[in-house]
């Protein structure tokens, strides 16, 4: 028996400074919707996601409430597992940073880098952003309104003096140029490579990594006096999830290196400059790819505290559910741009593309076949080319939404996905099998099993994005729950008529706001 194909993906890990937003849920739920496809699709999938518990910025937000580093961590990191579960995301393994595990990888890590002489104990002295957990240069600072320096997110920064221990990635300069040649898609979308390979090309200094100020991380071998820089120990968990330091373990040797790191843009140089660097120097192969995707605006506002605008996750898919919202992320903007979140985007995306296109496509075609052909698929006659033609569409879908995957092109996916739903509504139209009833009993089966069929594979198809709204459109067409699989797209599954069907109920209702009730 053939090996299957291994696919490891991860969301950064969440900072525990603050409660999840649709920042957090977004990220998540495309590697979800990337995990899902690949298990689909035949490979032995690894998801990672989790909980980055360590820094400067934990330890005063803790200190803020009143509360222990770890307690107030326990309490954060909870809310994200909550997420997990709400927004149905089907990950792996689940790491939080203040594990023992990832504490032993992180040293392992740091001594490889030491030993290979790219770690040096010298002073830094320069500008930190707590807020970003980063060091900048004067050259990338601007001035406030009140005088003050900030960093190019908006972040203060401010000035450190301190003992620290550097990594050498001035040294790494050419080897990651030569990287990004090498591999033009390993950082994507195009933009994010074009920023990274600039940063570089702009020369490399050595980077300060570790901290000496505070106590909440894990400290350095050989000299606890000093903390890791945050970003070390926060990368180092895609390597503690897959086994690491035990190379060759099983684990190890299946999934890494990682197939795609996702990330929110604003941390691109992080997954795109310094972790393939340090990987390189501890003699790692870097990850296949680091895609970064845009920020959601909310209402076409940028989304603050200060606002009082950010959009609670669990909020959301109170008020619309959870396949609706999971659909409306995924679909609503090409993944890699920014994107606004709108009720009445929102609203649209429920009554036209779920309850009007594939809903009423559903439920129009089996209530008929429940009324009219004794609740079961109906036998059918000499296909036509119109019957051909809807059929080669739903049979190739697989593949083209298999390429656009590849690519991380989601809402391209159910573009095309939809495009089908759409020509199978007006190809059920233009049949009109409702007028066949009595005039030609054979052709109104027929066309109602091409439709019933288009309705299978679409319903197979959709459950990498909806997969509760998937099983429920499945089970109505008495679809066996090993028959669900991208082995069954196509011929392979055709349904067979005399199956006997439940009486037909909406999957997807139309919204309607409470008012107008």
């Amino acid at each position: 028996m053939t090996a299957k194909k291994a696919f490891y993906i991860t969301t950064p890990i969440y900072y525990v400074n603050d409660i999840p937003h649709i920042g957090h849920a977004y990220t998540t739920l495309a590697c979800d919707v990337m995990a899902r496809f690949k298990r689909m699709d035949g490979f032995d999938v690894m998801f990672l996601t989790g909980t980055d518990e360590h820094g400067q910025k934990v330890e005063k937000s803790a200190a803020a409430k009143g509360k222990d580093p770890l307690e107030f961590c326990d309490e954060v990191s909870m809310r994200f597992r909550e997420l997990a579960k709400v927004m149905n995301f089907s990950n792996d393994d689940f790491i939080r940073t203040t594990e023992e595990r990832h504490k032993i990888a992180c040293q392992a890590l740091w001594r490889k880098l030491e030993d290979s002489g790219n770690i040096y104990l010298d002073k830094y002295s320069g500008w930190y952003s707590v807020r970003d957990e980063a060091y900048y240069a004067e050259n990338e600072l601007t001035q406030g309104k009140g005088g003050e320096k900030l960093a190019p997110t908006g972040a203060p920064v401010e000035w450190v003096e301190e003992e620290s221990y550097f990594f050498k990635l001035s040294a790494w300069e050419d080897k990651l140029l030569e990287w990004y040649e090498k591999l033009p898609e390993t950082v994507l979308p195009k933009s994010r490579k074009n920023e990274v390979k600039s940063f570089v090309e702009g020369g490399l200094r050595d980077l300060s990594v570790s901290r000496t100020s505070f106590s909440w991380g894990v400290p350095v071998p050989g000299n606890d006096k000093h903390i890791m820089y945050v970003w070390i120990d926060a990368l180092t968990n895609y390597l503690t999830a897959a086994g690491y330091p035990d190379v060759d373990c099983e684990k190890f040797q299946k999934f890494w290196p990682a197939d795609i790191h996702m990330v929110g843009k604003d941390i691109v140089r992080f997954h795109g400059v310094y972790w393939p660097a340090f990987l390189m120097a501890a003699g790692i192969e870097p990850p296949k790819r680091v895609f970064a995707h845009g920020w959601w605006t909310n209402e076409g506002q940028k989304i603050s505290k200060s606002l009082g605008n950010v959009i609670d996750p669990f909020e959301i898919v109170e008020e619309f559910g959870l396949d609706q919202v999971r659909y409306f992320l995924m679909r609503e903007v090409p993944f890699g741009n920014d994107g606004d979140f709108s009720h009445t985007a929102m609203i649209n995306r429920i009554n036209s593309d779920l309850a009007n296109d594939l809903g009423n496509l559903a439920q129009r075609s089996l209530s008929m076949i429940f009324k009219n052909c004794n609740g079961q698929i109906p036998e059918t006659g000499v296909f036509t080319p119109e019957d051909e033609k809807i059929l080669a569409q739903v049979d190739g879908l697989l593949s083209q939404v298999r390429e656009l995957m590849d690519r991380q092109s989601i809402n391209k996916s159910l573009e095309v996905i939809w495009k089908v739903v759409s020509d199978c509504n007006v190809y059920f139209a233009g049949q009109a099998p409702w007028a066949l009833k009595t005039t030609d009993p054979q052709r109104m089966g027929t066309v109602l099993y091409i439709t019933a069929e288009v309705v299978r594979q679409i319903g197979i198809l959709i459950s990498f994005i909806m997969p509760e709204s998937s099983a429920k459109l499945l089970d109505q067409i008495n679809i066996a729950t090993d028959q669900r699989g991208f082995s069954q797209l196509g011929t392979p599954g055709r349904l067979v008529s005399g199956t006997v069907l439940d009486k037909p109920e909406g999957v997807f209702p139309r919204y309607i706001k409470a008012d107008d009730k």
